[in-house]
């Protein structure tokens, strides 16, 4: 492999040497450990092949990440440059499709249809937050508690995290409750890649284009139908893109969240009485957990405007780029001491950055936020049911989740 002092070219020039992939049984059981390493053998930028054997830049310092996040004239998120798929090395069938392929979003666009699009949906989100999303939060967390509470033990992620989320998603959609709890499997494998990647996307977009169907007959007070009446005139496909969108990225980012607070939160003593004391805010904790395991590990994707120089490395036009979020939030030339507290510092990778930050994440928040507080008060004697260690987790290229959180209660 190449050292960080070595002159580099466009990663598909490293193909005659071993490059890491970022998915399969290394990158799903340590893929801290991979991040670290590339560091250390390419620096700040690494080469890396992705599902299908595609090349791509692995940013992994913090700095160039904010670089490519805040200059879309020179890393554009308009997938249809990438040299790739324009070449047929990435085909329809590809699990990277969902992730990285354009779609007439606001996150596949730069420039004014960006802001044109991005308009619609945080003026959308906003009214949708307006009318109760913690109140709906508090309702379904509670929906989640009954069905365990009298049992005394439970796995906070398969009965907890995992589908809360999706459930208040679904009310502010305007998807029925039943069809939101169908969906959580087909946004898990969208994130997990593998085979199967497509056509889970592929219901989710069937779905929710039943969904714009119906909302423009009957509309109603939810996101669907503020999108299909937004100013902007967005057109059908517009409009199932972005539910897509929201539905996909909120889910998984706000379920993964959620588990790794509960995480920190009963496997930390000091945390969990903080909080019942109400010496400690929820708020603080996810903070936390922003820094030092953001829901989404790795960020797809930017494309490479023209050719360019980033992080010692020579960049070509069309070259594929995804963000090191995790890697760069740990960036030692930004954090050279990982255990010193971070309270109060939220300038964090974990949303993004530039003109596609998440616009979402306050009702993230807030959902996290209630979710914590109602598990709490729901179940007194709240208490991890395994050792620390014997937690674990599996990563895909993108996330790595909790595979599970036991605990008991009462007593």
């Amino acid at each position: 492999m190449n050292g960080p002092d070595t002159p580099r070219g466009c990663p598909v020039a490293h193909h005659g040497a071993e490059l890491t992939r970022l998915y399969g049984a290394e990158a799903a059981t340590d893929p801290a450990g991979i991040y670290e390493r590339l560091r250390k053998e390419h620096g700040p930028v690494a080469p890396v092949l992705l599902e299908g054997e595609v090349p791509a830049w692995l940013v992994l310092g913090y700095r160039d990440a904010r670089r490519v996040l805040d200059n879309p004239r020179q890393f554009t998120r308009d997938a249809r440059v990438w040299r790739d798929r324009a070449d047929g090395r990435v085909d329809e069938n590809s699990p990277l499709v969902p992730m990285l392929g354009w779609r007439p979003d606001c996150v596949s666009q730069d420039g004014e249809p960006h802001r044109r699009l991005r308009a619609a949906v945080t003026d959308a989100l906003q009214a949708a937050a307006g009318r109760g999303i913690r109140r709906h939060a508090t309702h379904y967390a509670n929906k989640q508690i009954d069905a365990f509470a009298g049992t005394g033990r439970a796995d906070l992620v398969r009965d907890y995290a995992e589908y809360l989320p999706m459930l208040v998603l679904s009310r502010l959609l305007g998807l029925p409750e039943a069809e939101g709890r169908d969906l959580v499997e087909s946004c898990a494998q969208v994130l997990k890649g593998g085979g199967s990647a497509v056509a889970h996307d592929a219901r989710i977009q069937e779905i929710l284009g039943e969904l714009v169907v119906r909302k423009r007959s009957e509309p109603g007070s939810d996101l669907a139908t503020a999108l299909l009446e937004h100013r902007a005139g967005l057109d059908e496909d517009e409009v199932v893109s972005h539910l897509r969108l929201v539905l996909i990225a909120a889910h998984t980012t706000t379920s993964n969240l959620l588990a790794r607070v509960l995480q920190l939160v009963l496997t930390d003593t000091s945390r969990l009485s903080g909080l019942i004391s109400g010496r400690l805010n929820v708020s603080e904790v996810v903070e936390e957990v922003m820094w030092d395991n953001p829901p989404l590990a790795v960020l797809p994707g930017r494309f490479a405007a023209s050719d360019l120089e980033l992080g010692g490395h020579r960049v070509q036009e069309g070259d594929l780029l995804v963000l090191g979020l995790a890697a760069g939030n740990r960036d030692p030339e930004i954090r050279p001491d990982a255990g010193v507290s971070v309270q109060g510092n939220q300038a964090h990778l974990a949303f993004s950055s530039g003109p596609h930050e998440c616009p979402g994440q306050n009702i993230g928040q807030s959902l996290i936020e209630v979710a914590v507080d109602v598990l709490l008060h729901r179940l007194p004697g709240l208490r991890l049911a395994v050792e620390p260690g014997e937690l674990s987790s599996t990563a895909s290229t993108w996330e790595s989740r909790l595979d599970a959180l036991p605990v008991e209660f009462g007593g």
